[in-house]
């Protein structure tokens, strides 16, 4: 009698788990979330995701979740009119009437472009360590390869060989490349000259919040400002070396805190650097902080909440 008692309840147990489960709408948001890759991204390498464990994440409760898959390196306007063409699709995939997008790095002036020249179709925009004010780190790499340099020519060729390897392994070799494109855009000249024709959302003081909604969408940002954070992460020493060129001023490796921010400003101190960000790599990440995919999922909970 005993054991049947036990088994049971091991059932109900599990009934309820599924039942709970089949019931999660956490992250069930009103549009399709599209997330869109940094510089030297894609959306799935070798079979292993940018945004790593994230999607699978989000769609566990509920959410609908698309990753977009841009050029690896080349302009904000090149990769953003890419963009804007896969939200298309999406969009007469799902029947859905917006998107909400979500950015990483170079990501966020990616999906601020489609914002701005298309807020019709765009229900949110989120940038995650986006580079919405410049990199220093950019800044040195441009200050040793002047323009038209052997030197120029020597990297920009080092760097067609990696994204090759990235698309051999992600598919995207039908996408246009520009290395040193995206190099200028990431610079603070070329942000500023970027912000300047597409400013929604921008901090309207020095390191300050942006308006949170312009034309309609609602522009939101997170970061972090901690390049060491886990003994086993092999971006780390990377990270933790080009953090140097920020002089002292709080960044994740790659962008400060202050030019990550656009619109609402979630937080932009969390123990993470800029991989970090996406559960990069192979979710090794401060064991102190939040997980980031929690993040993720709170976030498009509070989507959910704005109606979104």
């Amino acid at each position: 009698m005993r054991t049947l008692t036990r088994v049971l309840l091991a059932l109900l147990v599990t009934v309820a788990a599924w039942q709970a489960r089949a019931d999660d709408t956490y992250t069930q948001t009103r549009y399709p979330i599209v997330l869109v890759h940094g510089l030297l991204g894609f959306d799935k390498l070798f079979g292993v995701d940018y945004f790593y464990r994230i999607p699978a994440e989000l769609q566990r409760s509920g959410a609908k979740v698309f990753v977009a898959q841009v050029s690896a390196t080349n302009s904000n306007e090149a990769r953003g009119e890419q963009l804007l063409a896969q939200v298309q699709q999406i969009l007469a995939l799902t029947g859905a009437a917006k998107v909400n997008l979500i950015g990483h790095s170079q990501g966020g002036p990616t999906i601020r472009y489609v914002a701005s020249v298309r807020p019709d179709l765009v229900a949110s925009a989120t940038s995650i360590g986006g580079v919405n004010d410049g990199s220093k780190v950019a800044d040195a790499v441009r200050g040793t390869l002047p323009p038209g340099s052997v030197s120029e020519a020597i990297a920009a060729q080092a760097a067609n060989a990696l994204v090759a390897l990235i698309n051999l392994g992600s598919g995207g070799t039908g996408l246009p490349q520009n290395n040193i494109a995206a190099l200028d855009a990431l610079t603070t000249t070329g942000t500023r000259a970027f912000n300047a024709k597409y400013p929604e959302g921008l901090p309207k003081t020095a390191c300050g919040n942006g308006d949170e909604v312009v034309n309609g969408v609602r522009y939101y940002s997170w970061s972090g400002t901690k390049p060491l954070t886990n003994l086993l992460d092999p971006s780390d020493p990377l990270l933790g070396l080009t953090s140097l060129v920020f002089a002292g001023e709080p960044n994740d490796g790659l962008v400060s805190a202050c030019s990550s921010h656009l619109g609402r400003v979630i937080r932009d101190n969390y123990r993470m650097n800029h991989l970090d960000e996406v559960n990069q790599a192979f979710g090794l990440t401060d064991l102190f902080e939040t997980d980031p995919v929690t993040l993720f999922r709170q976030h498009a909970n509070r989507l959910q909440q704005q109606g979104l």
